[in-house]
Formats: C-alpha cells, sequence, structure tokens
C-alpha cells in the first residue's frame, strides 16, 4: 500500500498538503517576482549596450575622429582597443594607408590638339592631416581634394607644350604635373607619385607624328654616316701627314749621317753576292750565278766580254 504524498490545490489562494499543513501563493508576490526579474534583464542588457557603445577598435593601416554631439574632437586615435562616452558619440574610421586611384584626364596643347591621358595617382593621408581633412572636406579625400587639383596641374603642363613634345617627354610631363598637384594640394594629402599609363592622340594626328619621327630618325642615320665619313678622312689625312713627316725625318737624317745607309744596307745583307756589279753600260755578271738570273726573271741580259 502506498502513501501518496504532494498537495491538492485548494482554489486560487493556495493548496493544502497531506503533510497537514498548506501553502499560501500571493497573485501579487508573484506580479512582483516578475517585474524584478525584467528590471534586472534590462538593466543587464543596457549593461552590454552601453559596454559596446563606449568602446571601440581601431583597425591596423587606420586613425579614428571621434564625434561627440556633432563636435570633432581635437587629435585622432590611434589603433587600437579605447573608450568613448557611450550613445552620444561616434568613431569615424580613416585610412591611411598609401591608395591607388585611377584618372582620365582630357587636355589641349599648346597647338590645340585634344590629348587623352590615363594616369594612376598614389597618395595618402598622413596623420596629422586625418583630423582638420575629415572637418574640412565632405566624402572622400581623393574626389573632393586631390582629383581636381591633379587635373588642373596636367592641363596647365600640357598648355605649354605641343602635341609632339607631349608624346616624346612623358616623364617631363609627369614630373612637372606632379610638382604642380602637389603645391597646389598642400600636406593634408601626400600625394607619392603619378603613373602615366597611357596618352593618346587623334588617329590622323598620330600618324603624321609618327611619319615625322621615322623622317627624323633617318636624318639622324644620314648625319651620322657624314660624320664617320668624314672622321675616316681626317684619320687618313693624319696618317699621309706622319708618314711624310716621318720620310722627311729619315731623309734629313741620312743626308745628315751617310754612313747610316751603308749600316742599313749591312743590316738588310742576306749574305749573298749581287748578281750585277758595274754601271748600266758595263755589267758583269758571276757565271757561277747564271742559273739564278734566270730564276729571278729579271730579263737582264749578261754583258759581253771583250
Amino acid at each position: 500500500m502506498h502513501r501518496q504524498t504532494g498537495c491538492i490545490l485548494n482554489g486560487e489562494l493556495g493548496s493544502t498538503c497531506r503533510f497537514g499543513f498548506s501553502v499560501q501563493i500571493s497573485p501579487v508576490g508573484v506580479l512582483m517576482n516578475l517585474m524584478k526579474m525584467r528590471v534586472i534583464a534590462v538593466l543587464a542588457g543596457l549593461a552590454v549596450f552601453c559596454g559596446i557603445s563606449g568602446t571601440y577598435v581601431v583597425e591596423p593601416g587606420f586613425r579614428g575622429v571621434l564625434v561627440v554631439l556633432g563636435r570633432v574632437q581635437p587629435g585622432f586615435r590611434p589603433e587600437g582597443f579605447g573608450v568613448k562616452p557611450p550613445f552620444i558619440s561616434t568613431l569615424v574610421p580613416v585610412s591611411v594607408r598609401q591608395q591607388t586611384a585611377e584618372e582620365k584626364a582630357d587636355c589641349y596643347s599648346s597647338d590645340l590638339q585634344q590629348v587623352h591621358v590615363r594616369l594612376r595617382v598614389l597618395y595618402r593621408i598622413p596623420e596629422s592631416g586625418v583630423v582638420s581633412l575629415y572637418r574640412g572636406f565632405h566624402g572622400q579625400p581623393f574626389e573632393s581634394l586631390v582629383a581636381p587639383r591633379v587635373h588642373e596641374a596636367l592641363k596647365v603642363v600640357t598648355a605649354m607644350q605641343s602635341a609632339e613634345q607631349i608624346v616624346k617627354t612623358r616623364e617631363q610631363i609627369k614630373t612637372k604635373a606632379l610638382d604642380l598637384a602637389r603645391s597646389k594640394v598642400g600636406t593634408m594629402v601626400i600625394l607619392e607619385d603619378l603613373v602615366i599609363e597611357d596618352i593618346s592622340l587623334s588617329k590622323e594626328l598620330g600618324h603624321a607624328i609618327e611619319a615625322k619621327m621615322v623622317q627624323e630618325q633617318e636624318a639622324s642615320k644620314s648625319k651620322f654616316l657624314q660624320q664617320r665619313a668624314q672622321i675616316e678622312a681626317d684619320t687618313a689625312v693624319i696618317q699621309a701627314k706622319g708618314e711624310a713627316e716621318s720620310i722627311r725625318i729619315r731623309g734629313e737624317a741620312l743626308r745628315n749621317n751617310p754612313a747610316a745607309m751603308e749600316l742599313r744596307v749591312v743590316d738588310k745583307w742576306d749574305g749573298v753576292m749581287p748578281l750585277v756589279v758595274g754601271s748600266a753600260e758595263n755589267i758583269l755578271i758571276n757565271p757561277q750565278d747564271g742559273p739564278r738570273v734566270q730564276r729571278t726573271g729579271t730579263g737582264s741580259k749578261p754583258a759581253q766580254t771583250k
């Protein structure tokens, strides 16, 4: 036989237990408990939200601009974790990394020819200019500050050169435009470089410039050949003058010292007696050297002895 335990509800005001006592449940107490739980939940949620709203994290390569009640606070916030006034403040991240933007500019040369320039602009925002740039310029700094001044600098530089010179001196155009754009932009944004990728002209003007450049190359080649021929001729004249001067000096030396000629003859003698002795009217030939005369083919006839 089992003994039942537990309570039997006795209406809505309480319950009667088999152990001999009763438990009274008040509706007011239940409502108070529910309200306390709700308040605790709200306070916990509010604390979490305040914690999230009152902290920030600045990513690497960025700097933060703190705005409190619509007012920009002085100084930037470095990368990392930090705290800020909750609900009434906003942290705006600004990149300080080097960035690249592509641009197309339509310019006119000094001879009123339209020139299309396609380029890349390399720029970055320094830490010292983060707050002032956010306060003074709306939107992206490149579109509002850098791009208009780069276009203006290119137009000023190309207007001082003809279309042909713009094509030939691309590096000089880039250097002058970069220096002028830097002076116009100032120190709030640092222009690292301008990379001119393409300069295009009209087809007719392009063909005309190409033909002129070919003619100039041919003229330069002809001028080089003429200069080389002149140099070779001058070299030959110098060599001839040198040889003549050398002959003159040797002749004077022989006239001043006749024994030098005999010494040179002795130096050149091969040790064989000469075939012909005497003058043109009276030539004597050694009979033993007859075969040598025939081999040499001198054509000289031996003189007959009387």
